[in-house]
């Protein structure tokens, strides 16, 4: 692999984690302990897996969320 790309993998990765950061906040849940949020999303991810109409409802209270951002 050129190093070029390596460089690029690493910072998108790098953004992606940032990202995913910046959603932690937003939800509000910034200052809670990290084997807590990672329960949560154990816990979502098994959700979404089993029940199609919980995915729906979540995805729905995300869009809702982020259509409140200011411009």
């Amino acid at each position: 692999m050129r190093q070029a790309s390596r460089t690029d993998a690493r910072k998108k990765d790098t953004r992606e984690k940032i990202q995913l950061g910046g959603l932690i906040a937003k939800a509000g849940l910034r200052y809670e302990k990290r084997a807590l949020l990672l329960g949560l999303l154990i816990d979502g991810a098994s959700r979404i897996e089993a029940d199609e109409a919980e995915r729906e409802r979540l995805t729905a209270i995300g869009a809702e969320a982020f259509s409140n951002d200011p411009e």
